[in-house]
């Protein structure tokens, strides 16, 4: 099976936190967490549609002027994704700038934030470039039972509150399903790949009645139940990001369950496993407990990141660590 999503850690092992995530045949990507984004060319800033936030911790949050500077003089909407109090934050850094020639700009450029909380609803806001970046609000989102924020795409964003020393939020991007052409029976048909397959999927992932039509390559139509026999569906892809939390099992609980049966965990190890007193009193996990979780959630792969600069000569050890406490190998 092919792979859709196509997950990018943007600063190594040791630098700040961040994943940019681009699914295939999307046009828009996402973007986990904004601190140092020097990786990332224009060509893909320019593609971010979804940027959401764990907290505002510098090294997580300070490479957002970056993607602004790229994003004024464009049409664009842009999902953001923060814990309670962000759209406030977003704001002020907003009002840093002055914004007196909005008018001489036509593209509408809008953010449109939404805050997980803990609460039957998550609060939202709008910020447009055209009003100077007033807020306006929004209808607040009910809160759905599986922490499942938005969707972008085929792509669903779910989010759990996570607790360190401030609200910090853990994230999955899920794909619902993955539609799967067999090549093999295209050419069987005498049909060409191409362009038109990708109706064929989305009806299929849609569920449409079998007598939806589907353009043939060369024009003609043929129903959807005539065709449904080259693809297969499958489970969608998930991938989980998580950071900057404290090894409590409230925390535990929540980051598990966000992480269950992930394909690729990128979780925090920034201490080693015989510094765990350290680890608690800053609120991070230890390379054991990034481990456990990832064992505990039944994950397929682990992506360890965020270690501390005291192990600056070490990186081999705190892997072993990690992939010993996961019953993983680590790459």
């Amino acid at each position: 099976m092919r792979a859709t999503l196509h997950p990018r850690l943007l600063n190594g092992r040791t630098g700040d936190p961040g994943l940019y995530v681009e699914a295939l045949h999307q046009p828009e990507a996402i973007l986990l967490d904004c601190g140092d984004l020097s990786s990332l060319g224009p060509r893909h800033l320019l593609r971010v549609g979804l940027v959401a936030i764990s907290h505002a911790h510098m090294d997580h949050w300070a490479g957002f002027d970056r993607l602004l500077r790229l994003l004024i003089g464009r049409e664009k909407r842009v999902q953001v994704v923060g814990p309670e109090g962000f759209a406030d934050r977003l704001w002020h850094r907003l009002q840093s700038y002055t914004w007196n020639l909005v008018d001489r700009i036509p593209a509408e450029l809008a953010f449109e934030v939404t805050e997980v909380v803990d609460g039957p609803a998550w609060p939202r806001r709008r910020l447009r470039l055209r009003t100077g970046f007033a807020p306006e609000e929004m209808p607040p989102l009910p809160a759905a039972p599986d922490g499942t924020v938005l969707r972008l795409g085929p792509l669903g964003l779910r989010a759990a509150v996570l607790e360190h020393g401030v609200p910090c939020l853990g994230f999955a991007v899920e794909e619902a399903l993955h539609v799967n052409v067999w090549r093999t029976r295209l050419a069987a048909r005498g049909l060409p790949t191409g362009s038109w397959l990708a109706a064929l999927k989305r009806a299929v992932a849609a569920t449409a009645p079998e007598s939806t039509p589907i353009l043939l390559p060369g024009g003609g139509t043929a129903p959807l139940g005539a065709l449904r026999d080259l693809v297969e569906v499958t489970p969608g892809q998930r991938l989980a990001y998580l950071t900057d939390f404290a090894d409590t099992p409230g925390n535990r609980a929540a980051a598990i369950g966000l992480a269950r049966g992930a394909d690729i965990l990128f979780i925090e190890a920034p201490f080693a496993a015989a510094d765990a007193a350290h680890a608690l009193d800053r609120r991070h996990l230890t390379t054991r407990a990034a481990g456990e979780i990832a064992r505990a959630a039944g994950v397929k792969r682990i992506e360890p990141f965020h270690f501390s600069p005291r192990y600056e000569e070490a990186e081999a050890r705190l892997l072993a660590e990690v992939a010993e406490a996961a019953g993983l190998p680590v790459p």
